[in-house]
């Protein structure tokens, strides 16, 4: 079963989900819709999971259509192996997210944008002195990560998380890219780049109990047009285009690892 996912994003991405085009529907599917997709081979079957990586306890137990695609599979390709923390370089991940020695947030964003930065983390009872070491790319998570808490989320309830539980030490696990690429990934943006990530997360906030509303009930509805139609209200501001287009479009290291799932 592989899931094809998109792990590190802001606000306006970081449930988003299937990256893959090129797909058979299978004809039960259409009774009972998930958000799962069947693609067949001659000698090959992967499933096609949309992954939520903030989720809510209450979604589980999910779909037995899914359930079932994971007890058939031999294979759980996903984007990351976020389970095998050993692999996590923490040095490489503070000196990636955190400013060093005197450096700080305010000299690498606009007056406009701390102004702002102060203004919502106020209300969200964050001094800023607590968060003025972090880099635009990793506020931007951090920010999210601790609305989408609020609203009932968690990463230990996430989709990705549920199923590596499962095939820990049962089944094989392919990574399609890896917790240390998508950290470069982010922090390989400009400063310029960094800023409108965090700006535009900061502008979401406010609509991201709204927006996680509708993504849920889409996905748990395997409703594609509607999870579509959120992305497309999010790529809305042509002063992200390029953001998305490195998440979306720029990123091609899955498919060498294809051949890992189909061999």
């Amino acid at each position: 079963m592989k899931k094809v996912t998109i792990r590190f994003l802001p606000v306006f991405l970081i449930l988003l989900l299937l990256n893959s085009f090129f797909y058979v529907v299978d004809a039960a599917a259409q009774s009972q819709k998930t958000f799962m997709w069947k693609v067949r081979s001659q000698t090959s079957t992967v499933y096609v999971l949309g992954s939520v990586h903030f989720m809510k306890k209450e979604v589980y137990p999910l779909n037995n259509k899914i359930e079932d695609a994971f007890e058939k599979s031999n294979v759980l390709a996903v984007e990351a192996n976020i389970n095998d923390a050993a692999k996590l370089d923490l040095q490489k991940l503070l000196a990636s997210a955190i400013y060093q020695g005197n450096e700080t947030l305010e000299s690498h964003i606009s007056k406009e944008t701390y102004e702002l930065l102060k203004k919502e983390t106020a209300l969200l009872g964050m001094p800023i002195e607590l968060i003025s070491k972090q880099k635009p790319w990793f506020l931007s998570l951090t920010l999210t990560s601790m609305e989408l808490m609020k609203l009932g989320f968690n990463p230990q309830y996430g989709i990705d998380t549920h199923f590596l539980k499962k095939a820990a030490g049962k089944k094989k696990i392919v990574e399609l890219e890896s917790i240390d690429y998508q950290i470069n990934l982010l922090s390989g943006f400009p400063d310029s780049e960094q800023e409108l990530f965090l700006l535009h997360t900061l502008k979401d906030l406010k609509k991201i109990k709204q927006e996680t509303d509708k993504l849920l009930q889409s996905w748990l509805a395997g409703d594609a047009k509607g999870i579509e139609a959120i992305a497309s209200r999010a790529n809305g501001d042509g002063k992200v285009t390029k953001i998305y287009e490195k998440l979306y479009y720029e990123r091609k290291r899955w498919t060498p690892s294809f051949g890992q799932i189909w061999g």
